[in-house]
């Protein structure tokens, strides 16, 4: 296992579970988990598919407690999965931690053409925090647009006097930002990156300046690149090489890696997969 960057800016080569091992318990401010969906995706060869549903909810399981006993007393939780999945993470987590939100991030895809059945346009997320009385949300960090007020002006006549609708509103709890894609300025050569503006509403919620952020499958490491654009501390752990030379270059933490000059990849119209790889861990 190694470590790069500094003791702000941490990234960490490795398995998530024996890394996780090593963060000192109750540390940590804000995690954002984004694991592999166990749905068949290519990682730079390495295919997250389990031999059975129950292997993968085991080793989820794992890494879900270890989460838990990383974060502080007031510290948030977010987590995703897959759509088919997600229920059994609700149910695991509803009796150790407090479930706040059940997020939906909704986007639109002209990808997604299923003939028999409804495709799926959204991605679950799990907003979850130790204690429900004591924790950071920054309402007024991530303020959206009230239609209602803004757009329409309607008048409410309940109260008295009568007065004008908010034009401002904290989110829901559907979220719509665009997926990342190829031609986006933010596009790494990472299949399921999630894009800065989803990273950005949660970190700026559910943390304060100097705040340490957790990310324990960091991929593309968008979550370590807001963190400190955002002026907190941040650990991203990540098992594949080729995603590591992305977060040592996005965070800026390094110009080479093994010898290879780091530069963001060039965008082509040709792209070939990587070779397949057997992989024991995430």
């Amino acid at each position: 296992m190694e470590q790069f960057g500094t003791e702000q800016y941490r990234i960490v080569h490795g398995d998530a579970l024996q890394a996780l091992e090593n963060v000192e318990d109750n540390s940590v401010d804000l995690i954002f988990a984004d694991p592999p969906y166990n749905i068949g995706k290519n990682f730079a060869g390495c295919i997250d598919r389990w031999d059975t549903d129950e292997l993968y909810l085991e080793w989820c399981y794992k890494w879900l407690s270890l989460c838990i006993r990383k974060l502080k007393r007031n510290g948030s939780f977010y987590v995703m999965t897959s759509t088919q999945f997600m229920p059994y993470f609700d149910l695991f987590l509803r009796d150790k931690i407090n479930i706040m939100s059940r997020i939906a991030w909704y986007y639109d895809s002209s990808g997604v053409q299923a003939r028999n059945y409804f495709g799926s346009m959204y991605e679950p997320i799990l907003f979850c925090v130790k204690d429900k009385d004591h924790y950071t949300f920054n309402a007024e960090d991530i303020m959206v647009e009230a239609k209602t007020g803004a757009k329409r002006k309607l008048i409410d006549y309940r109260k008295n006097p009568p007065q004008p609708y908010n034009t401002k509103k904290v989110p829901g709890n559907v979220w719509e930002f665009p997926r990342v894609r190829y031609r986006m300025d933010e596009y790494e050569n990472h299949p399921t990156q999630k894009p800065i503006a989803l990273l950005d509403r949660i970190i700026r919620a559910s943390s304060n300046e100097g705040d340490l952020v957790l990310d324990p499958f960091s991929g593309s490491f968008t979550t370590a690149y807001v963190a400190k654009q955002l002026g907190r501390k941040c650990i991203g752990i990540e098992l594949q090489d080729e995603y590591i030379k992305i977060g040592l270059r996005r965070l800026g933490l390094a110009s080479e890696y093994k010898g290879e000059t780091l530069h963001r990849t060039e965008k082509s119209y040709h792209h070939e997969e990587p070779a397949e790889q057997l992989c024991i861990n995430f």
